[in-house]
């Protein structure tokens, strides 16, 4: 048995080192605008050493300079503006016509008819506006009933439960369990809520739901009323010869009833409490000058960064401060230009990789989604001498307005479908024409999977079946037995 001894040995290993300040660049260019624009207002609230300012020739060449050596910097003197003090029997107040102020004073605020012309009216879009949801709606009409307070509470407590769409997330028996009412009590309010505006709201399913609108809209139809109790899984199938065959009537009284079943809206909840719209500013422009398109960064928005004067001359030895004063300063300042630099060269990243972009899919910027060529991470990588997962963190969140629109980065790259013809098209363009197909259908007789696959192959395009249903279902389209229509 050999013995156990202790030894010395000497070993050389490679290893990567992720300091704080490359951790930061790297999160850096996987941020979206906004998210880079709450950054960099963090760090002007938590740094004193940065400000925002429009920066001057000798501060820019002094703060490449601090960069370089982290300790030296150049004199700078700063302007003073001067302000006249204004004194007390010159502020113009005898000059006030305080009859005309007193007879236009309006506790309400300020109305529409102060403004002297329109040009002094603040725009519609500076107005902000706020939807009322369907709870804020509810409990509107809830506070003009004439429940008891013990009900008032109970309803309360009822709409509270009610999701977006319209509908109870909560059972009766949760609901007795929730406010220790009968339940009796329970259900009886809970009718008193569904009559409310919207029709069909405090529905516990679709089938109550739609129910609920044929009784309150009076729609006296004996059909409606019993393919809704009776054969709603059939309906939602669309196996309407099924449905005629066990009521025992026509095939047109069914799709009768069928018809004035989709006038109902089986969301009551969805007109109220919508999203606003979340505009998105590109990151980045691309514009077609003449033959040639040329790449633009957009910069608007984004603070210009730069080193306070007070502490940059403070380093410098313009002021006397102590030790520790010092150490503070110098480690808020290497933060500082680190940041700076970390900006700058996310946006040196994102440019060059647009610029490989527009130089890969050329076609797609002249002429559309159709001539969108397959292009992976990889292709740009070798392209900008970078590697992937620089280009996939830059192409995160990031947006290029373009002569065809206004895409993601990570929309230009996809795989490629082989073609009859022994090249290869773009995965997205092969979803652009399968939706371009599907609008341009009989909704009568709509294209199986099958029949599409051939269209695709008439067109070059050499794709399986699967493939067809894939790209249908990720374009949120339903099959050809749910896309049909009777009437």
């Amino acid at each position: 048995m050999a013995a156990l001894e202790i030894r010395q040995q000497l070993k050389l290993s490679q290893q990567l080192v992720m300091t704080p300040q490359l951790q930061q660049a790297i999160k850096l260019l996987q941020l979206s605008r906004m998210e880079l624009m709450d950054v960099v207002r963090t760090e002007l609230e938590e740094n004193p050493v940065l400000e925002e300012g429009q920066e001057t020739l000798e501060e820019k060449d002094q703060g490449e300079e601090e960069q370089a050596t982290e300790t030296e910097a150049s004199s700078e003197t700063d302007s003073l503006e001067e302000f006249q003090e204004v004194k007390a029997e010159d502020d113009g107040m005898a000059d006030i016509d305080w009859k005309t102020y007193l007879e236009s004073y309006s506790l309400g605020g300020s109305s529409a008819d102060h403004y002297e012309d329109d040009d002094e009216r603040p725009s519609y879009e500076n107005l902000l506006t706020k939807k009322p949801t369907l709870q804020d709606h509810l409990f509107w009409q809830l506070s003009m009933s004439r429940l008891e307070e013990g009900d008032r509470r109970l309803a309360t407590e009822i709409i509270g439960n009610i999701d977006d769409d319209g509908y109870l997330q909560a059972s009766v028996e949760e609901l007795v369990d929730q406010t220790g009412a009968a339940t009796e009590a329970v259900e009886r309010v809970l009718a008193v809520v569904q009559d409310l505006d919207p029709i069909g709201v405090g529905s516990r399913n679709l089938q109550e739901c739609l129910l609920k609108q044929v009784e309150q809209l009076h729609l006296d139809n004996d059909l409606v009323m019993k393919v809704l109790r009776d054969h709603i899984a059939d309906l939602e199938s669309r196996r309407y010869q099924a449905i005629a065959r066990s009521l025992q009537v026509s095939l047109d009284d069914v799709l009768g009833a069928a018809k004035v079943i989709s006038t109902l809206d089986p969301k009551p909840g969805s007109q109220y409490g919508q999203e606003d719209v979340h505009y998105i500013i590109p990151d980045i422009f691309v514009y077609r000058i003449s033959d040639d398109f040329v790449v633009v960064l957009n910069d608007e928005g984004l603070p210009n960064l730069r080193i306070n004067s007070f502490y940059r001359n403070a380093l410098s030895g313009a002021a006397a401060i102590d030790e520790k004063a010092g150490e503070y300063i110098q480690e808020k300042m290497r933060g500082a230009l680190w940041l700076i630099k970390s900006i700058h060269q996310r946006q040196r990243t994102i440019y060059k990789v647009t610029k490989s972009i527009v130089k890969f899919q050329r076609d797609f910027f002249e002429r559309g989604v159709d001539n969108l060529k397959p292009l992976v991470l990889r292709d740009v990588a070798e392209d900008i001498e970078m590697h992937e997962s620089t280009v996939s963190r830059v192409t995160t969140n990031k947006y290029v307005q373009t002569p065809q629109g206004l895409f993601e980065l990570k929309y230009f790259f996809n795989s490629g479908i082989n073609t009859t013809q022994g090249d290869s098209v773009a995965s997205e363009s092969v979803k652009s024409k399968i939706k371009e197909l599907i609008a341009n259908e009989n909704s009568r007789k709509p294209y199986s999977d099958q029949k599409i696959v051939e269209l695709l192959q008439k067109q070059g395009i050499d794709i399986a079946r699967r493939t067809v249903t894939k790209y249908r279902e990720m374009l949120g389209i339903g099959s050809s037995t749910q896309r049909k229509r009777h009437f």
